[in-house]
């Protein structure tokens, strides 16, 4: 099993190391771009340097994937304004916001040691280099800044680093890196990509880092070896990286999934039914449930799986609980009059939100519904997902049954199951078509007061395939064809070993039965 996973990382190392590796290296341009001549600018402009390096200290305190974040709502709305005033529109989902957010982060190592390093020329070198007749742009070049070199560099060779490093927590905004390794690996608990991502990520930083030392060495000691040798690995690592990247052909289909292994199963199994209808596609994983949403009706994406459940409460608003068959209709409608986006059905199995806890532990204190759990809250432990307490089915579980836990915590979804198994938290936020409820023998408690909406796992595609017939006519197959107890046991598999491909293929198999 070892080497047919470390043999699925290497397949993928192409793709991902070279969009990696364009995206830091344009970053990194775009922030040299910026913060080289600020820097030179703001020398002897005391208010104008302080204003500088205090903004980009700033930025710097702002996690990597907040900022990355930050800047997909941005550029989208960005994106409306230019469509409606100017007739145009741009992607705002993975380059650029990662693109913008990198070379941000990048600034404040590369502003402050230029700004140290041009500051610390002493006045009796400027003395000597005037009484040389040499002119203020001539000492700068020739005297100021090699003297400076070593400082500057080093600021580079700082901002390179965090850049390669930060660039693979562009993932979830639809950004291919090396996080992909990372974000995918968490998820199916795939522990041969995730160590992969880890150590190419590193190899990568520490490799830029040493060609950009042999060329800082070049131009202190003159030496055109040592500096054709840096800018040399610097050259060849892009072309290695980016060759294969731009010589493949471009996917005329894009497909979505969010961040837990279902997801990742059902994309797999999109892009397999195009590739065998003859179209070509790629996935784009590791999305959040607002971004995902936000770039299928934006046509970033063609297509993906969501629930009827999170459309009706997270996007539609709606706080009332109908039946399965009228929510289903209602968020169908919707969808169509609000953003022209497509439903061609559900799948066929519901994946609710839900409350789950040890079964064990459930039995000792008479826990069988949510109402029981209420009484017994405020001595239990809860934990979620990341984005769980922050939607509105938590809220409504709070409002329909008081609940007031001692104690809330979030972590990966995957690693919640075995948590609640082993007494680490007494109450998890599971989901309904997740095998590992059965792996780990947890119990799912009822909703009597139904606080919770249904969650059909529905087929959506965007507004601008919505009238594709080849698309379509390759994924309606779906429809209708998989039943709970099928996706579990798929999710199952994908949670403790198959790659997401393989469990892919094995559910077109028990669907075709």
């Amino acid at each position: 099993m070892l080497e047919s996973r470390f043999a699925e990382a290497l397949a993928r190392l192409p793709d991902y190391l070279g969009s990696h590796v364009l995206v830091s290296m344009v970053a990194m341009a775009l922030g040299l771009g910026i913060s080289l001549p600020l820097a030179v600018f703001a020398l002897r402009r005391p208010r104008l340097r302080a204003a500088l390096l205090g903004a980009a200290s700033v930025i710097q305190t702002v996690p990597g994937l907040a900022l990355l974040t930050l800047f997909y709502p941005l550029l989208l709305a960005l994106s409306a304004l230019t469509g409606s005033l100017l007739g145009f529109e741009f992607s705002a989902l993975g380059f650029l916001p990662s693109v913008l957010a990198l070379a941000l982060y990048s600034m404040l190592p590369v502003l402050r040691n230029t700004i140290t390093g041009l500051s610390g020329v002493s006045d009796g070198v400027h003395d000597a280099a005037r009484a040389l007749g040499l002119t203020r742009r001539k000492t700068f070049w020739l005297v100021d800044l090699p003297i400076a070199m070593p400082v500057v560099m080093a600021g580079i060779r700082t901002a390179t680093v965090w850049v390669i490093g930060t660039a693979t927590l562009s993932t979830p905004i639809g950004q291919t890196s090396l996080g992909n390794y990372i974000f995918a690996g968490l998820q199916t608990q795939n522990w041969v990509f995730v160590l992969f991502g880890c150590f190419a990520a590193a190899a990568l930083a520490l490799f830029v880092d040493r060609c950009l030392a042999a060329m800082e060495t070049g131009v202190a000691q003159r030496n055109h070896r040592s500096l054709a040798l840096g800018a040399g690995g610097i050259v060849l690592i892009v072309l290695a990286a980016l060759a294969p990247h731009l010589a493949r052909a471009s996917s005329t289909y894009a497909i979505g999934a969010k961040t837990f292994t279902e997801q990742y199963v059902l994309a797999a199994l999109m892009e397999q039914r195009l590739r065998d209808s003859g179209l070509t596609a790629s996935r784009r994983e590791g999305l959040g449930s607002t971004v995902i949403f936000n770039a299928l009706a934006s046509n970033e994406i063609d297509a993906y799986v969501d629930y009827t459940g999170t459309i009706w409460a997270n996007h539609m608003g709606r706080k009332d609980v109908k039946p399965r068959a009228e929510v289903l209709k209602e968020v169908g409608e919707w969808l169509k009059e609000k953003h022209g986006i497509a439903m061609l059905g559900s799948l066929g199995f519901e994946n609710a939100y839900a409350l789950a806890m040890s079964r064990k532990r459930a039995e000792a204190l008479g826990i069988r519904t949510i109402a029981d759990l209420a009484r017994h809250a405020p001595q239990l432990s809860i934990a979620g997902d990341y984005e769980f307490f922050a939607r509105p089915e938590w809220k409504a579980l709070k409002a329909a049954y008081g609940l007031n836990f001692k104690a809330q915590r979030q972590m990966q979804a995957e690693f919640m199951y075995p948590a609640a198994h082993d007494g680490e938290v007494d109450v998890i936020s599971a989901f309904s078509s997740e095998g590992l409820i059965a792996k780990f023998d947890l119990v799912v408690l009822d909703d009597p007061k139904q606080a919770l909406p249904p969650y059909d796992a529905i087929l959506m595609v965007s507004p601008g395939s919505a009238s594709d017939r080849k698309l379509i006519e390759a994924l309606r197959p779906l429809v209708g064809k998989i039943d709970v107890e099928t996706m579990r046991d798929a999710n199952l598999r994908a949670a403790t070993g198959a790659s997401p491909e393989d469990t892919a293929r094995w559910l077109w198999r028990e669907i075709g039965k």
